[in-house]
């Protein structure tokens, strides 16, 4: 299945896909896609929908993340060879687990922010996962039966701010609108292997990463079982797996981004996104307030 959420910011309800392709409406059948939905026996709940029963909705929907309440947002970092070696880092022997702000998720399309001050914006391309039941001290054979599906996820990294200015690199990963996810969340059953996916993204039509999960040093059902043996993973949790080779710090000399640039980014399956960037200005904070505080 293809899961998404759909609406205004704020306001997102949940949908389907059909299997033609059709997005169809769901907030008849479930309040959200949350943690009601997203263990076994919410997911052959849905599974056993008649689909055309389902309002269908507009093409030209805004998908909002397809996860609502996301509880923690985990980071894998360096976890393709090629990717550590274009930034010149030494191979890691366990997997390097870092936070991102879950305030930094926004929608697959939605517009992303330049920060005022920035100087390096870059762009991750990024296979995610979804956990769907609760997961703590999992062995590695049965990991992936913890997670519920998988989708896209733009780790937006500012590297001035993340390696330059003192402290851990959740700095320059958590700022609004840095994790466009989606557009989908598409459950396991879908994908064939996991770690056999292609990644790719482009930036202004050019095509500048691409990648595909074999080169992964760590798999997805290790980084389940490594990352549970340190902490409770719940329902809704997203975690992000690395980036292939082919960002702008890597690059020689090193390309950083500026308003008005467009990245479009997709993976086997999983669906495709694209942001452009916009530059800062302070209303967008005051908006933001105003939309907690309602």
């Amino acid at each position: 299945m293809k899961l998404f959420r759909h609406g205004p910011q704020g306001q997102e309800r949940p949908g389907i896909v059909d299997g033609e392709g059709n997005p169809r409406d769901l907030s008849g059948v479930v309040r959200d896609i949350d943690a009601s939905v997203l263990g076994a026996s919410g997911l052959d709940a849905l599974r056993a929908l008649d689909l055309a029963a389902l309002p269908v909705l507009d093409a030209g929907i805004r998908y909002g993340v397809p996860v609502a309440t996301v509880p923690n947002l985990v980071c894998i970092g360096l976890n393709y060879t090629d990717h550590a070696e274009e930034t010149n880092a030494p191979i890691p022997s366990q997997p390097i687990i870092f936070n991102k702000h879950t305030g930094a998720l926004c929608g697959a399309n939605d517009p992303v922010i330049l920060p005022a001050g920035s100087t390096k914006l870059d762009w991750e391309v990024e296979l995610a996962f979804v956990v769907g039941t609760p997961c703590w001290d999992v062995p590695e054979d049965r990991a992936l039966d913890y997670v519920a599906g998988f989708c896209v996820l733009n780790d937006l990294s500012e590297r001035e701010f993340q390696l330059e200015r003192e402290g851990q690199w959740t700095k320059g990963k958590s700022f609004p609108t840095f994790a466009p996810c989606g557009p989908w969340l598409v459950t396991r059953d879908e994908i064939a292997d996991v770690q056999d996916l292609d990644l790719w993204l482009d930036l202004n039509g050019n095509r500048v990463q691409t990648g595909t999960t074999r080169r992964m040093i760590f798999t997805c059902a290790h980084i389940v079982s490594y990352v549970s043996r340190y902490m409770a993973l719940q329902p809704g949790d997203i975690i992000t797996t690395g980036t292939p080779p082919g960002v702008g710090l890597g690059a020689v000399p090193p390309v950083f981004m500026k308003a008005g640039d467009v990245m479009r980014l997709g993976i086997t399956g999983l669906g495709e996104q694209e942001q452009r960037l916009v530059p800062y200005a302070p209303q967008m904070a005051r908006r933001w307030e105003a939309r907690g505080a309602a």
